[in-house]
C-alpha cells in the first residue's frame, strides 16, 4: 500500500473502499458537503464528479435564502440551514451563528493497489467575526466506515462558550425506516423501529456513561431492511459520557444522520487558543445489516492493540459466592474451574477495605485485613499454580460516604457545590478530573498490580453521573470526568502493558468505540440467563466483534430472572462471544462438570474461528425460531446455531438457510457436538430428522444459503449447532484448516 498527502483541488474529490464510496465536495471555500455516500460508484474521472455534483443539485425553490442551500457535515445557519446547527454557542451572547471560510485543506490517501483510495480529508477554516477556527477531519477507512471529527479553536480574546457540536452524514430518501435501540438494566441494546418521516428524531443521553438505553447504532434503510437485506447506513459515536444522536429530515429532501456530545450547561468554555474536539463519529453503509456490522468488526480487528491471544476462558467469582470472600471456598472454586478447563479466575468485589456489603468501602483501596489476613497472596498462588491467570475486580470512579477516602476528601466527591447528589446504590462519584484524586486512584492500581499477578481487571461503574459537578464551585463535569477515565485507563496500560481491562458498567452500561480504544472486551449484561442474553448478545454484536463481548455460562437457575435452563443451552449461547462461566462449580453435579468441560473444549477448538471469521445472521421467518454463526474469513469453515425462543405456529418447523458460505464450493453439513442434541418432542419420540447424523449432508454453499436445510423440532429455550466445512474449493483448491487456540 502506498500513502501520500496532497492539497486538496478546490472540487470534489472521491474517496473508495470496501464497496462504498464517498464524494466529498469542497469548492467554494466553505465546509465540506458530501455528495455521495453509499454503495461503490466505481472509478470516476474529475469530469464524472463535477457531473454528479451538477445532477446532484436541487432545484432553488422555497429555500430560506436565495440560491441554493448547501449543508455540509457540520450544518451551518449562514448558508441558510434552518435545521439542527452544527456548532452551538456565543461570545457573551454575540456570534452565536458561525460562517466558516476554508483556508487550507489537503488529504492523506492510501492506495491499495486495487484502484481505490481511501484515507483522510483534512480541512481547516477560519470565522473572522466570530474569532473562531475549526479543524476537520472526514476519512473513509480501509473497511469502508466514515469517520468524523471537529476541533473548534477561539482565536478571540474573550470567552467562547460551545454548547454543542453536531457532525452530520447525509442518506438518500429511500431510507424511509429507522432503527436504534433503548433498554435497561439486564436488558440492554434492544432494538426498536420506526419510520423515517419528516421532523427531528432525537436521542439524547445525560447519565454520564454511554447508557443502556443509548442509541448505540442509529441506523437508516430501505423498507424492511434486515439482517442480508436492503440498505442501510448507520451512525456510532464512539464517547463514554453524554452524547446526542439523530435523524432528520426536511420538507426540502435533506436527510441527515447526525451525534455529538451533549455538552451540560456551562461545560465547555474556551479561553483564547483553547480548543475542544468531538468524540469520533463512525458510519457505515451496507447492503444489510451484517455488512454493516462486519465493517466495524474489521476496523477494531486492524487496531494495532486489538487482542491477539487466545481470549482464555474466564471464570467469575460474582454469583459463586457474592460478598462471601473466604481463602478455602475460593480454592476449592479454584480447583472445579481449572478442572474443566479454565484459564482466568477473576475475583469480583468485596476484597478490600470494609466492603462486606455494598454499602461501604468503594476508595479503599487496600486488600482486607479482616477477609484476607495474609493478603491476596495464597490466592494468587493458589490459581497460578492451577495454570490459570488471575483477575480482579475494581470501581475507580466511584465512592461510598461511609469509606476512609470520603471521611478524609469529602471535597472529592462530584457535587453542584451546596449539596451532594442523591445517593444511588449507596454510593457517589469521585471525581477523577481532581488531580490529587487522579493521583490517588492512580497510586492505589499501580501499587494494586505491582504487588499481585494481576492479569485482567473487571473495571466496573454501577451508577449515573447525577448532579456531577466540580467542588467547590459546582461547574458542570461529566465531560472532564469522561476525558479524566481515558486518560487514568490510557496511563495504567502504559504502566502494566500486559494486563487486559473489562469495561463493565452495571453490566452493559458502557459499550461504545470509545471506551473500547482503552479496554479489551466488555461485559455484555449483568443478566446471563440464556434466553435474554440471545438478543443482548446479538445486538451487542452489531458493532462489537465477539471476541470483545463477555459471555457466561449461568447456574442452573438463573440469579436475574429465576428462569432454568438447560446447561446446553446456557453453554451453547455463551459459546459466541468471550466464553466464561458465573456458576458454583463446587455445587455442580459431576455429569454436569463433565459436560461443562466438553463446552469449553469445544470453544477452544472454535475461538480461531469465532474470534476472526464473520458474524452471519439470517432473516429467518419465524419468529420462534433465530440462525446466527461466524463464517471463516475465507469461507472454508463455520459454525451455525440454530435457536429455538419459543414454539412455532409450524411443526416442523421449515427449512432454514445458513448465510455467508461461498457459494460455488461444497460443504460437508453436519450436528456440532456437544450441542448435537436436538432436545424436542420429536427426538425423543425417536422421529429423527433424517439428514441429522454424525456423517451430515454435503451441498453446495449456494444451496445451504439459499434453499436451506430442515431443522430439526426444538423445545423452546433450546439450540443445537451445525458446522459447515468445505470439501472442494473453487478450483479444486483445498480446505484449510483452524487449530486450537
Amino acid at each position: 500500500m502506498t500513502g501520500h498527502s496532497l492539497p486538496l483541488p478546490d472540487g470534489a474529490v472521491l474517496l473508495r473502499a470496501a464497496g462504498t464510496a464517498l464524494v466529498l465536495d469542497i469548492s467554494g471555500g466553505t465546509l465540506p458537503r458530501i455528495v455521495h455516500w453509499g454503495a461503490d460508484l466505481g472509478a470516476l474521472s474529475d469530469g464524472d464528479l463535477q457531473a454528479l455534483k451538477l445532477a446532484a443539485q436541487p432545484q432553488p425553490i422555497g429555500f430560506s435564502v436565495d440560491g441554493p442551500v448547501e449543508v455540509s457535515v457540520l450544518p451551518e445557519q449562514s448558508a441558510g440551514w434552518l435545521g439542527t446547527p452544527g456548532l452551538v454557542g456565543n461570545r457573551g451572547g454575540a456570534s452565536f451563528s458561525s460562517a466558516f471560510r476554508v483556508t487550507s485543506s489537503e488529504w492523506e490517501t492510501a492506495d491499495g493497489g486495487t484502484g481505490e483510495r481511501h484515507g483522510s480529508v483534512i480541512v481547516r477554516a477560519r470565522d473572522t467575526a466570530a474569532g473562531l477556527e475549526l479543524e476537520l477531519t472526514v476519512q473513509l477507512t480501509a473497511e469502508g466506515l466514515v469517520r468524523q471529527r471537529a476541533t473548534v479553536i477561539n482565536r478571540g480574546s474573550t470567552t467562547f462558550t460551545v454548547d454543542t457540536v453536531n457532525l452530520t452524514l447525509p442518506v438518500p430518501p429511500v431510507a424511509v425506516e429507522l432503527l436504534d435501540f433503548t433498554g435497561h438494566h439486564l436488558r440492554e441494546r434492544s432494538p426498536q423501529r420506526t419510520a423515517f418521516t419528516q421532523g427531528l428524531r432525537v436521542r439524547e443521553n445525560r447519565t454520564g456513561r454511554t447508557g443502556f438505553d443509548a442509541a448505540y447504532l442509529l441506523a437508516a434503510g430501505t423498507q424492511g431492511f434486515g439482517n442480508r437485506s436492503g440498505e442501510v447506513w448507520a451512525v456510532h459515536t464512539a464517547w463514554s459520557g453524554n452524547h446526542r444522536t439523530f435523524a432528520e429530515r426536511t420538507f426540502h429532501s435533506v436527510s441527515l444522520l447526525g451525534s455529538g456530545e451533549l455538552l451540560l450547561s456551562g461545560e465547555v468554555s474556551l479561553e483564547q487558543d483553547e480548543r475542544y474536539s468531538t468524540p469520533w463519529q463512525y458510519g457505515a453503509y451496507g447492503r444489510g445489516l451484517d455488512t454493516v456490522s462486519e465493517r466495524f468488526h474489521r476496523h477494531l480487528r486492524a487496531r494495532a492493540h486489538h487482542p491477539t491471544s487466545p481470549r482464555p476462558v474466564v471464570v467469575n467469582t460474582w454469583e459463586a459466592v457474592y460478598f462471601d470472600q473466604n481463602l478455602d471456598r475460593l480454592k476449592r472454586l479454584a480447583d472445579a474451574a481449572a478442572a474443566v478447563g479454565a484459564e482466568r479466575f477473576v475475583l469480583d468485589d468485596g476484597w478490600f477495605g470494609s466492603r462486606r456489603d455494598d454499602s461501604r468501602g468503594l476508595g479503599d483501596w487496600y486488600v482486607s485485613d479482616e477477609v484476607w489476613p495474609d493478603g491476596l497472596g495464597p490466592l494468587t498462588d493458589h490459581v497460578t499454580a492451577l495454570g490459570m491467570q488471575f483477575g480482579i475486580w475494581v470501581e475507580p470512579e466511584m465512592i461510598n460516604e461511609d469509606s476512609e477516602l470520603a471521611r478524609a476528601h469529602p471535597d472529592w466527591i462530584m457535587a453542584t457545590g451546596d449539596r451532594l447528589p442523591r445517593a444511588a446504590r449507596n454510593q457517589q462519584v469521585l471525581d477523577l478530573a481532581r488531580p490529587e484524586a487522579y493521583a490517588y486512584i492512580l497510586q492505589r492500581l499501580h501499587e494494586l498490580l505491582t504487588a499481585y499477578p494481576v492479569a485482567y481487571l473487571k473495571w466496573d461503574h454501577n451508577r449515573d453521573l447525577v448532579e456531577a459537578g466540580h467542588q467547590p464551585g459546582g461547574r458542570a463535569g461529566v465531560h472532564a470526568q469522561t476525558m479524566a477515565v481515558y486518560r487514568l485507563l490510557e496511563e495504567l496500560r502504559t504502566l502494566h502493558p500486559g494486563v487486559e481491562i473489562e469495561s463493565c458498567s452495571s453490566g452493559g452500561g458502557r459499550v461504545d468505540l470509545g471506551i473500547l480504544e482503552r479496554t479489551d472486551r466488555v461485559w455484555v449484561s449483568d443478566c446471563i440467563d440464556a434466553l435474554e442474553r440471545q438478543q443482548i448478545q446479538r445486538w451487542t454484536n452489531a458493532l462489537i466483534p465477539l471476541e470483545l463481548m463477555g459471555t457466561h455460562v449461568g447456574s442452573p437457575v438463573s440469579h436475574t430472572t429465576g428462569r432454568t435452563h438447560p446447561l446446553d443451552f446456557r453453554a451453547g449461547t455463551a459459546l459466541f462471544g468471550h466464553f466464561g462461566i458465573e456458576w458454583d462449580l463446587t455445587s455442580a453435579e459431576p455429569a454436569e462438570l463433565d459436560r461443562l468441560a466438553e463446552w469449553v473444549a469445544l470453544y477452544k477448538e472454535l475461538r480461531p474461528l469465532l474470534h476472526s471469521g464473520t458474524a452471519v445472521h439470517a432473516d429467518h421467518p419465524d419468529p420462534a425460531y433465530q440462525v446466527h454463526g461466524v463464517v471463516a474469513e475465507d469461507r472454508s469453515d463455520a459454525v451455525y446455531a440454530v435457536v429455538a425462543t419459543g414454539t412455532s405456529e409450524l411443526c416442523p418447523a421449515g427449512r432454514v438457510r445458513l448465510p455467508g458460505l461461498d457459494p460455488q464450493a461444497v460443504y460437508r453439513l453436519r450436528p456440532q457436538a456437544p450441542g448435537d442434541v436436538p432436545d424436542g418432542i420429536a427426538h425423543h419420540r425417536g422421529l429423527r430428522l433424517p439428514w441429522w447424523t454424525p456423517e451430515g449432508v454435503e451441498l453446495p454453499g449456494s444451496v445451504l444459503s439459499e434453499a436451506g436445510i430442515q431443522a430439526p423440532v426444538l423445545y423452546p429455550e433450546r439450540l443445537v449447532l451445525l458446522r459447515a466445512t468445505r470439501r472442494q474449493a473453487p478450483g479444486g483448491g483445498r480446505p484449510s484448516h483452524y487449530t486450537a487456540g
